[in-house]
């Protein structure tokens, strides 16, 4: 893990807590093709509405432990009085919206699996199979919540039923694994990769 006293340039976001350090340094901007990975992500940025990334990465392995992994057939046969005893479990946001939003997420990742082939097949689709980065300088000051394929991708996975994917939640998402890579132009993990 990433020390506190590292004197690498990084993005604005990143907290000098080593956890945060860790998470940016060897995850954000990473592409991820791995759909348990990505199933993972998706209801990990979900259960970040209204709080803090810090708070979901503390409960990570929390929500690992709860969810099977974030196996996508496990979780998408959890029922109502798994539910319950999920409400009471101290290692994950206690939001039964959330909870209950997890399992639908699961069945609408299955039936995607059955028209897509792969949830990667599906997310990376909309950014042509290939990581896109924002368009200028990427600085404090210039920072965006959302774009046109955050739009795209949560207007379709509303479509099918998925929860907790407004636009700004599907850009961080998308960030996370790696769809876009905005590291600040000063941070040490900017990618020379040509802007689109």
């Amino acid at each position: 893990m990433a020390t506190m006293g590292e004197s690498r340039s990084r993005c604005f976001w990143c907290s000098n807590d080593p956890l945060y350090i860790d998470y940016h340094d060897k995850e954000w901007g990473v592409p991820v093709h791995d759909d348990q990975k990505l199933f993972e992500m998706l209801i990990l940025e979900g259960a970040q509405a209204g709080l803090s990334w810090l708070t979901i990465l503390k409960r990570r392995q929390g929500y690992r432990a709860a969810f099977a992994n974030f196996d996508v057939e496990r979780v998408a046969r959890i029922t109502p009085r798994q539910v319950e005893r999920l409400m009471t479990n101290e290692g994950i946001i206690r939001n039964r919206l959330k909870i209950e939003g997890t399992v639908k997420n699961a069945q609408a990742v299955l039936r995607l699996y059955d028209e897509r082939g792969s949830l990667s097949d599906y997310l990376w689709s909309f950014v042509d199979g290939h990581p896109i980065r924002s368009p200028g300088p990427i600085s404090r000051e210039t920072y965006r919540v959302t774009s046109p394929e955050s739009d795209a991708l949560s207007n379709d996975l509303k479509r099918r039923g998925v929860t907790f994917v407004g636009s700004t939640i599907m850009y961080a998402f998308m960030q996370a694994v790696g769809m876009v890579n905005d590291h600040e132009d000063t941070c040490f993990k900017a990618p020379v990769s040509p802007r689109r």
